[in-house]
């Protein structure tokens, strides 16, 4: 089992924590809340989840299907441009949409030098139809990961082996067809509640952080939760924690000397966040209190490839989800996705690499495998015959989203570009022992890149941040 564990980057701790997880939830702080993009849609037409090979003739379809352009890049004006890169960058500055300059060695403090986080100057058309399928189903997904994560069985069995300014002018964009996107003021209400629910008015919220991080600044727009609702927040690695951290026999987790509520992560989704025992320890000691966490163990586990993989087999929705239609609409937003053990559906990505996508049980862009790579690495897998290898990936159905122009910033300077985008909905769900507190959606991200990349993730240095622009 733990050879199978360390295949999906998982360790033994944390298979450990998740067969306490039922005793643990008992505990009459505790509840649970996630704020995590459930689904993405495409602007491609997702085909069902079924297990038998695709169809040659899929492909054509979807890399013919166009959406009229809002504009031609290379027609506007280069003072125009120029007066939008300059607005762009102010209003990225006033508004917290910066990173840490790796370039830049100045000062002590990390991230001291800044510059704009990478950008879309304008918004990428989206169908509305499609943007509102993933708004309604965003809380329909809520529910299926916190059931999904209750069931202690099921993970076991799955796992075992396996927004920027809108600019009004010259370019006959209408703004009301740029959706609101106040994603940050709704992660800090959800965390306000998670916080008022652990019940103790001097506890504190922790943010889980990694060493001389880059992406922070929207994490501390998040502090906002100081100046609304007087909650105090910190900032600790994972070996800080280690270092600082202590459990009370009551299960408050103490840190630094303040008692926590809500451990909010934004580190240890990838292996290189475990460097050492010490970053285990903190994450078990985290898993070990009452504190709320954002998010458990069997929330992160709930959200791998593989377990999404399940899900899309026949029948397994039925297993969390009583709602026909709910099960419906959620079905309705699945890719084709396949284990390494179905051999009709590996032979036919061996010939067909083009058509598929390996996908490991990682968070983040850069770990993919596409094309010609993808029919290498089944055939090494093959002729290894290792079963640890085959568990650590999934297969799923390529999708080839619709290519529209764009102007891409990145360190201040534009470049007009063909680009595909991805739109990702932040779901927000709050429960305790007795019921549901809170489950809605709460703002999107949209994600652009050059249609020639095959990866994305903005923070791996792939995509652009970008807008939605409703047709």
């Amino acid at each position: 089992m733990l050879k199978q564990f360390q295949a999906l980057g998982v360790k033994k701790n944390i298979y450990c924590i998740l067969e306490g997880a039922h005793e643990k939830r008992r505990h009459p702080l505790k509840s649970q809340t996630h704020h995590k993009k459930p689904c993405n849609i495409s602007m491609a037409n997702n085909a069902s989840s079924s297990i038998s090979p695709l169809k040659c003739s899929e492909r054509g379809k979807q890399e013919t299907e166009t959406l009229k352009p809002l504009f031609d890049p290379h027609s506007i004006d280069p003072i125009l441009l120029q007066k939008m890169e300059y607005e762009a960058l102010v209003w990225s500055s006033l508004h917290g949409l910066l990173v840490g300059d790796r370039a830049s060695e100045v000062g002590r403090v990390p991230g001291v030098s800044l510059v704009h986080a990478p950008i879309s100057l304008l918004p990428m058309p989206f169908p509305e139809s499609h943007y509102k399928q993933a708004c309604e189903v965003a809380p329909i997904f809520n529910e299926l990961v916190d059931r999904v994560s209750l069931d202690a069985d099921f993970l076991q069995e799955s796992l075992s082996r396996s927004l920027l300014h809108q600019f009004k002018q010259h370019l006959a964009l209408d703004p009301q067809r740029v959706p609101e996107n106040n994603a940050v003021d709704l992660f800090a209400e959800a965390m306000y509640k998670a916080w008022a629910e652990y019940n103790n008015p001097r506890a504190i919220v922790l943010f889980v952080v990694q060493t001389e991080e880059r992406n922070m600044y929207d994490q501390h727009w998040l502090s906002t939760l100081k100046f609304t609702h007087e909650v105090r927040s910190i900032r600790r690695t994972l070996a800080e924690i280690a270092a600082q951290g202590e459990l009370l026999p009551d299960g408050t987790l103490i840190v630094d000397g303040e008692a926590v509520s809500v451990v909010y992560f934004r580190a240890g989704y990838a292996p290189t966040d475990y460097p050492s025992e010490s970053e285990w320890s903190a994450r078990l000691l985290i898993e070990q209190s009452c504190a709320i966490k954002c998010p458990s163990i069997a929330y992160h586990l709930a959200g791998t490839k593989k377990i999404q993989q399940e899900l899309a087999k026949p029948n397994q929705l039925e297993r969390f989800l009583e709602n026909k239609d709910d099960i419906a609409k959620v079905r309705k937003c699945f890719a084709g996705l396949w284990s390494l053990d179905e051999s009709s559906i590996t032979k036919d990505a061996i010939e067909r690499p083009g058509l598929y996508v390996m996908k490991p049980q990682r968070e983040g862009g850069g770990n993919n495998i596409y094309g010609d790579d993808v029919r290498l690495s089944l055939q090494k897998m093959e002729k290894a015959g290792t079963e640890e290898d085959a568990a650590a990936y999934i297969l799923m159905q390529r999708i080839f989203p619709i290519i529209s122009p764009a102007i891409l910033m990145r360190e201040g300077i534009s470049h007009k570009e063909h680009v595909i985008s991805e739109l990702g909905i932040y779901g927000t769900y709050l429960r305790n022992k007795t019921g549901v507190i809170m489950n809605g959606h709460s703002g999107y991200l949209m994600r652009t890149k050059v249609s020639s990349s095959n990866e994305g993730g903005v923070a791996a240095g792939f995509a652009v941040l970008d807008s939605v622009y409703l047709v």
